[in-house]
């Protein structure tokens, strides 16, 4: 007997030493990973499906519609620059084997809640149905609460929370309708954590992850409506650039090296597997943020303690004109 409560303990050891050494290694939660692995594929899930991205003219949104292409997908993209939506379209097209009537280009400001009822019909008449809402459009924000003009907060929320769930709701109508669709939002690692500098971005994301996890629960009559909530950490791509500062009228001189983070390519590549799998909440970061987001889950007084000392470099490197993530985020080769 003695044999094999040790044979028990060894197991559970070892099998513990496996996760760890996966999760000093991962970028994405354990859940995503292991469907990532295991699961099923976007490559089986997605081909055929009418996927409606918002923010597909540049960053993740941009990534998220070359793969979506690739795998076959029927592509709604909107943002709010035509110019590069067709950019966008038009390299779609060179990579897949779609179609010009296979990728619709809507021109889309999600601040203007008035014109989302009839953008959703322009997607209908077109394709007949939408399979996958992608609500990735959004800004992020690098300025001081005490430096900010409250101004800037009601554009954050405006755009990020406001804008998104007005789409989600003229879309789920339709979902509702058939019975069955996809509702996944971009949200970030900063929807579960606290990070300085991005007060009003945090309150926004936070706001969609209380918004989504509600959402969810209301639609339990409707198994086949998923609710997708996607949270990326640090990824390259053109968000700083397009930051809220402490006022409207200003914009970051200096983005700084964005090369320490997470290539846009695996975060959509990780985004698709969780959209595939009905994975309800994705974390996808390298170490520390996807650290930081297990310790905020399950010992959050530990999570503030290192948030205040993580905290405190990422505003000297800002004040020093370099990327706010710089000097802790893992290096890419």
């Amino acid at each position: 007997m003695a044999w094999l409560c040790l044979a028990l303990a060894g197991g559970a050891l070892l099998a513990f030493l496996v996760q760890l050494l996966r999760w000093r290694r991962a970028d994405g939660d354990l859940t995503l990973l292991w469907a990532e692995k295991c699961g099923k594929k976007p490559e089986h899930e997605l081909r055929g499906k009418v996927v409606w991205v918002t923010g597909a003219s540049s960053g993740i949104g941009e990534e998220l519609s070359y793969q979506l292409a690739k795998l076959g997908a029927l592509l709604a993209i909107s943002a709010r620059r035509e110019d590069e939506l067709q950019r966008v379209k038009k390299k779609c097209l060179q990579i897949s084997s779609l179609s010009e009537n296979d990728i619709l280009v809507l021109r889309l400001d999600l601040t203007d809640r008035s014109s989302h009822e009839a953008a959703t019909n322009s997607v209908l008449k077109h394709f007949g149905k939408i399979d996958v809402l992608v609500n990735n459009g959004g800004r992020s924000q690098r300025s001081l609460f005490v430096d900010t003009n409250l101004d800037v907060y009601s554009a954050i929320i405006e755009l990020n929370y406001l804008g998104t769930i007005s789409l989600t709701k003229h879309v789920l109508n339709h979902m509702i309708q058939r019975k069955k669709g996809k509702i996944v939002t971009v949200s970030s690692v900063m929807g579960i954590m606290g990070a300085p500098l991005a007060t009003g971005y945090c309150a926004s994301k936070h706001a969609l992850q209380g918004f989504f996890n509600s959402l969810r629960t209301e639609l339990t009559d409707y198994p086949e409506i998923s609710v997708i909530q996607i949270c990326p950490g640090p990824v390259q791509s053109q968000i700083i650039q397009n930051v809220f500062t402490e006022n409207l009228a200003k914009s970051i001189e200096n983005s700084g090296d964005q090369s320490h983070k997470m290539p846009t390519e695996r975060c959509a590549r990780l985004t698709l597997v969780s959209v595939a799998n009905d994975v309800q909440e994705a974390w996808i970061s390298d170490h520390p943020y996807l650290a930081v987001c297990y310790l905020w889950q399950y010992a959050p007084t530990w999570a503030w303690w290192l948030m205040n000392r993580m905290g405190k470099r990422r505003i000297q490197n800002f004040k020093s004109g370099i990327d706010a993530d710089a000097s802790y985020s893992r290096k890419k080769k």
